[in-house]
């Protein structure tokens, strides 16, 4: 990575936040997904700062090195997008670009649609819009797919969150590997189900080596940070998803409105969320102003991790369409 990342820390929305930050021109804001943090993006920085812009990655509330707020009740959508508003203001701009993956795409999505005023172009890779709530909710997916589901799991308060704790590079080294396109198990992607009596990770063994894509240095990079808050260390994390269901009750009011930005999505074939039978409604009738909708193949679910080039192409590409060509 160049040296000229920086990293600090601001207070915005009651919240203090790690930031990395890289080049200089309009704001693109980089919202990780989980369990990540700013470091998922370390592919990301040199490009857009090499087009010309700004490239900022908060730690998410709850991850990394940023605050991890007690209250469950604390990582609603609304919180999460408000801490996005917030740090775009702290930024000192008007606007930004804002890219989210995995969780950070509902965040990215949900503040589109919400504050264009404030987004004026939004990517979301791996996960689509599924608007007004950011996810299906967990009386919806525990039809569908049994009391098993991932997002069921992680409802149980502490449960997961002491198995991820117990070896946190393994916990990473485990999940990273599993959920990648470079799994053979994963070559047709299905829902995350963990089996009556085990945990998450008792479906992902140790990999016999890592993906090119992946090392251990990697690995440590995200333990070292998460680490930082011990025993509770994958804790805020989990608190996004024991808001699912408040987020669909909070958000009801704007049921039926779309987003009305500019907009790109980005996902792999063999991401597991390839598999999950969200709403039927073409992106299309969500964000009319879709740009293009990007199929990796041979991608699992770290997208950007697993296939930096061509997501930066895709980036750029859909940047240029939004600003033009430039001579930054």
């Amino acid at each position: 990575m160049d040296s000229s990342l920086t990293h600090r820390f601001v207070d915005v929305n009651g919240v203090r936040l790690h930031i990395a930050e890289q080049g200089e021109g309009p704001l693109v804001l980089l919202l990780h997904g989980w369990p990540e943090s700013w470091y998922s993006w370390r592919h990301q920085f040199g490009a857009l700062a090499a087009a010309g812009y700004r490239a900022v990655a908060p730690d998410q509330r709850g991850y990394a090195r940023s605050e991890q707020p007690p209250d469950v009740t604390s990582y609603t959508l609304l919180h999460l997008v408000g801490d996005v508003i917030a740090l775009i203001e702290e930024l000192g701009e008007e606007q930004a670009v804002v890219v989210g993956h995995d969780w950070g795409a509902p965040v990215a999505w949900t503040a589109a649609m919400l504050r264009p005023d404030k987004i004026r172009a939004v990517a979301g890779l791996s996960i689509p819009p599924i608007l007004p709530g950011g996810m299906v909710p967990p009386s919806v997916t525990r039809t569908q797919y049994g009391e098993g589901f991932y997002q069921i799991y992680f409802q149980q308060p502490g449960v997961a969150d002491a198995e991820f704790a117990k070896d946190i590079p393994g916990s990473f080294r485990r999940l990273l590997f599993g959920a990648s396109g470079d799994n053979p198990l994963g070559g047709k992607p299905r829902p995350l189900v963990v089996p009556d009596g085990l945990g998450l990770l008792d479906t992902m063994p140790e990999p016999p080596a890592l993906p090119a894509w992946l090392t251990e240095e990697d690995i440590q990079a995200y333990a070292e940070d998460f680490a930082l808050h011990g025993e509770h260390a994958f804790t805020g994390a989990f608190n996004w998803y024991r808001n699912i269901e408040r987020n669909n009750e909070l958000l009801a009011p704007f049921r039926g409105r779309g987003i009305d930005v500019p907009a790109l999505y980005v996902v792999g074939d063999r991401d597991m969320v390839t598999a999950l039978r969200g709403p039927d409604t073409p992106l299309t009738a969500v964000v009319p102003q879709l740009h293009d909708a990007v199929v990796l193949p041979g991608c699992g679910h770290w997208t950007q991790q697993e296939r930096p080039t061509e997501v930066n192409a895709a980036l750029l590409d859909f940047l240029t369409h939004v600003d033009g060509p430039t001579d930054r």
